[in-house]
Order: C-alpha cells, then sequence, then structure tokens
C-alpha cells in the first residue's frame, strides 16, 4: 500500500533474557531478534528430515485453491493426511496428488490432543522434533501457554488478525513477511471480531476501504533463525516467501485470572473486556429506543466518555 505510512520494525541482534526485559519488551512494540540460539532445528528441518521425524501420525490442515486464506469467508477446507505427506505436500509447488487443485495450497497449525480443552505443545505433539527447538527464555516458566507448530506452503498468506497474549514467532526454515498494524490503527482496520476485514493489503480496493489508508504499515522479512516479538493486541498479517517451517510460543503477561480458561487458542478476549463489549451490545440496544438524530448525539457523547477515561494520553 503505498498510500500508508510505512514504518521498519527495528533488528536487534545477539539478545539475552536481560537485553530482551530491560530494552526491548518495555517498549510494547514489535522486534525482530537475531542471532538468538534456537537450536539444531535451523540446520535440520530439512523436508526429509521432518517427514522422518513426524512419521504417519495424522494431522489437520488447511486447504485452499489460493494462496491468501480467509477465516472471515472460509475459502479453505480442513483435510487430514499422514504428517509425513503433509510435508511433502506443502514444500510442492504442484502436486500430483491434490484434493482440490494442482496448485492448493497447505497450511498446518498444530493442535493440542483434545482440541477443545488443551493448547498446542510442540514438546506433547512433536515430541521427536522438540527435541531440536530451544525456547527463548524471556518468560518465566510459569507463563507458558502454548508452543504451535506452523508450517505453510510459499505464497500462502493469512489473514490480519490480533492475539491477546504476547508471542514469539520463530522462522526455522524459510523466507517470510510480515506486516503488522498498530492496536490504536484498529479503527482503521475493519475488525470484525479478531480479524480485519481487509484481505488484500497490498493492493486494497480503497472504495470499499477508505480508512484502511489511515493505518501505518510496519513491515520485515524474516530469514532462518529469526525470531518476531509479537505484542500483545498488534495486528499481524504473515507471507509466506518460500515454504517455510516456523514456532509460535505464547505466554501470559497478564494475571492468570484475566484469561478464558476455556479458551485452548489463546485468542479468546481477557474476560474483562468480554464483559465490557457484551454491556456495550445492551447499552447500544437501548439507544435504539430514541430518534435517530437523538442516537447520533448520545452515541457522540459515549465516544467523548470512553475517550476521557479510557484512552492512552501517550499511546
Amino acid at each position: 500500500m503505498d498510500c500508508q505510512e510505512k514504518l521498519e520494525v527495528p533488528v536487534y541482534t545477539d539478545v539475552d533474557r536481560e537485553t530482551f526485559l530491560r530494552d526491548i519488551y518495555p517498549l510494547r512494540r514489535p522486534a525482530v531478534l537475531k542471532r538468538v540460539p534456537l537450536g539444531p532445528c535451523v540446520r535440520s528441518w530439512t523436508v526429509s528430515y521432518l517427514a522422518q521425524k513426524g512419521g504417519d501420525r495424522e494431522v489437520k490442515v488447511h486447504v485452499s485453491p489460493e494462496p491468501r486464506m480467509d477465516f472471515l469467508h472460509k475459502n479453505f477446507v480442513y483435510r487430514t493426511l499422514p504428517f509425513d505427506k503433509f510435508i511433502q505436500r506443502a514444500a510442492e509447488a504442484k502436486h500430483s496428488d491434490f484434493f482440490i487443485s494442482e496448485d492448493e495450497s497447505y497450511y498446518l497449525r498444530s493442535l493440542g490432543e483434545d482440541v477443545r480443552k488443551e493448547p498446542a505443545d510442540l514438546r506433547k505433539q512433536f515430541p521427536e522434533l522438540a527435541e531440536d527447538f530451544h525456547i527463548p527464555q524471556f518468560f518465566e516458566p510459569e507463563q507458558f501457554f502454548s508452543s504451535v507448530f506452523r508450517i505453510s506452503s510459499p505464497g500462502l498468506q493469512l489473514w490480519t488478525h490480533y492475539d491477546v497474549m504476547d508471542n514469539l514467532l520463530a522462522q526455522v526454515t524459510g523466507r517470510k513477511r510480515v506486516v503488522l498494524y498498530s492496536p490504536k490503527d484498529a479503527l482503521y482496520l475493519y475488525l470484525t471480531g479478531d480479524k480485519s476485514e481487509v484481505l488484500d493489503i497490498d493492493t486494497t480496493d480503497l472504495q470499499l476501504y477508505p480508512e484502511f489508508v489511515k493505518a501505518s504499515r510496519y513491515e520485515c522479512i524474516l530469514e532462518p533463525g529469526d525470531l518476531l516479538f509479537i505484542p500483545a493486541l498488534w495486528f499481524h498479517n504473515t507471507l509466506a516467501l518460500q515454504f517455510g517451517v516456523g514456532v509460535n510460543v505464547f505466554w501470559r503477561h497478564l494475571p492468570p485470572e484475566s484469561y478464558d480458561k476455556k479458551d485452548p487458542y489463546g485468542n479468546k478476549d481477557p474476560v474483562a473486556a468480554s464483559r465490557v463489549l457484551q454491556s456495550l451490545e445492551r447499552t447500544l440496544g437501548i439507544l435504539e429506543e430514541l430518534p435517530p438524530d437523538y442516537q447520533d448525539f448520545y452515541a457522540r457523547r459515549m465516544v467523548l466518555r470512553i475517550q476521557s477515561r479510557a484512552y492512552l494520553s501517550n499511546y
């Protein structure tokens, strides 16, 4: 998007725990971290090695006829494959075996053993591969929530969304472009829940989404072995420039009671925020009892009240 303000994501090298917690984490902004030790995975996770170690255990994957996946309109289907077969297909540009078309795209987001109750944990779902991946110790062990194995076909692009927990995206193999938007730009992203309705962030239809140009675009390219710190509530959109394997590590940075205990994915709004949004819907329903001009007037007063009470002045 040539019309948007473009900002670079800062890059830090040889970051240890002390440096991260002192110089990076308090800023609450994305940061690329280079030369952080991730273990032998960066060298060893080839297609053949992953297929051998992952074996024939079945995995549920997204399959789409086009590389830009759209979670709002579900332009993909879920299919089950043995892991070794999946990894071979995901690495191909064209497929001799396929579900939809020979150029379909694949995406794996690992799940817990009980998908309704347990968060993903690489150590439980793929213990042989977990031995190769060293989780950076940038948070306390009791804060750990999940480690999500992600594998993408070349060219695969995932929808813009936010998460409610801090996370580190470890790009183990392949190159990936990541575009991020600040939480303060939420007003310009045309949200439905935690996802943006703007699917094409590079050549956006500005007649349909005119406010999108007001959002500032942070962009970075992750090389194999890079880490990206994504603070909670920062929107992100990923594009696999090559076949790629990564691991997302999420941790709880708010008190444990702040989070929905029945959320194994870690993407439901905090309990207090959910209550506020529910109250807002009830309030808007009451507002509809007034004539339209009164609705407009009191809605504007509500906005002013919210701005004065809840907006951060230096954000």
